[in-house]
């Protein structure tokens, strides 16, 4: 550990932590990292500069903890719903449940997810964040088809294009809205090429 950083573990020190990154992530998805000093953030959490520094090294290391809220707030829906299956499984049913989850969670944390994917161009450890879960939900979500009975080839393959399938629509539906096209037709067609994908 880095002199003078704190880590908290009385509760007060601890909520005072938990308020600084809270304040921060509101503030980065509203103002932008870039135009979020410090200052800032400590004058939204309630707390003097000087503490803010207690607990982190600068605005980079708070950022940090920030993504990994962010990987926790988009991801964990998501894999609840997976892990909770059981067998027998509309794969239809999982795909649509999946993909709406998907929009709604990307709908939820819109102006932080651009900012955080914009980050992540230039900084290769945010990048490798976003990797680390590309992983986590390749993987997990394999074991877990494979556990009720899906048996298409190249499984993880196939986890990962639908991953990046999902995520396109999501970003389509969400972000980018173009007036020429029907974004229901193009729900559909994702959840059908899915439904194809793993039969």
């Amino acid at each position: 550990m880095e002199k003078g950083i704190r880590q908290p573990v009385q509760r007060r020190s601890i909520d005072k932590k938990e308020r600084i990154i809270k304040a921060a992530y509101e503030l980065f998805s509203t103002d932008g990292y870039y135009s979020t000093v410090t200052s800032d953030i400590a004058k939204a959490a309630g707390v003097s500069t000087g503490i803010v520094y207690g607990y982190f090294k600068d605005k980079r290391d708070i950022l940090f903890y920030v993504i990994k809220i962010y990987v926790k707030e988009i991801a964990s829906p998501i894999m609840e719903y997976i892990s909770s299956l059981s067998a027998p499984v509309s794969i239809e049913s999982m795909m649509r449940d999946v993909v709406e989850l998907t929009e709604k969670m990307h709908k939820q944390n819109a102006n932080l997810h651009n900012i955080l994917h914009s980050l992540a161009f230039t900084e290769s450890d945010i990048n490798e964040e976003f990797l680390r879960l590309e992983d986590h939900v390749t993987i997990s979500a394999s074991k877990k088809l494979r556990e009720l009975g899906c048996n298409a080839d190249h499984l993880e393959e196939k986890v990962h294009l639908a991953m990046n399938l999902i995520q396109s629509y999501a970003h389509e539906s969400i972000y980018d809205k173009h007036d020429y096209i029907d974004y229901d037709a193009m729900k559909e067609n994702v959840i059908q090429t899915l439904v194809l994908w793993f039969k």
